[in-house]
């Protein structure tokens, strides 16, 4: 999963702004800090909200790469927990509902996987039974 930044060059140094994630901002004093500080931004920005509710925009497949606009990937853990909390969402599940149809003993196994999870085999195939439409290769950033 790849989020874009949109990359200025300042009076000193350089700074960034993810397209699709309002707030989720960076700056560097050269451009391999910039690099480095846009992963570490966008993880931050991406990992656990405090509300299971924060459910945040996909990467827009349509920008793409430019000159001043760049793809940061998104740490697969925690890809991995923004897409299943937006397929969640987009299926009007709860936490609750979707720990019951992945045939979990409580919701507090199921919210795991809304953090930085690493499910097993057995458990993905579970999640791609019950939202087919999940993309493993979006995740791996492959």
């Amino acid at each position: 999963m790849y989020y874009h930044f949109r990359i200025e060059k300042e009076d000193i140094g350089y700074s960034a702004f993810c397209i699709e994630l309002d707030g989720c901002l960076t700056q560097g004093d050269t451009m391999e800090e910039l690099e480095y500080n846009m992963r570490e931004a966008l993880n931050l920005y991406l990992d656990e909200p405090s509300e299971s509710n924060c459910v945040f925009p996909l990467p827009d497949e349509k920008i793409k790469k430019k000159k001043n606009i760049v793809e940061i990937p998104v740490d697969p853990e925690i890809a991995f927990a923004v897409l299943l909390r937006h397929l969640r969402n987009k299926h009007n599940l709860s936490q609750n509902q979707a720990a019951k149809l992945l045939g979990m003993k409580n919701v507090y196994s199921y919210q795991r996987l809304e953090k930085r999870a690493n499910p097993n085999l057995k458990m993905i195939h579970r999640i791609k039974e019950v939202f087919p439409e999940l993309r493993i290769d979006s995740i791996l950033n492959v």
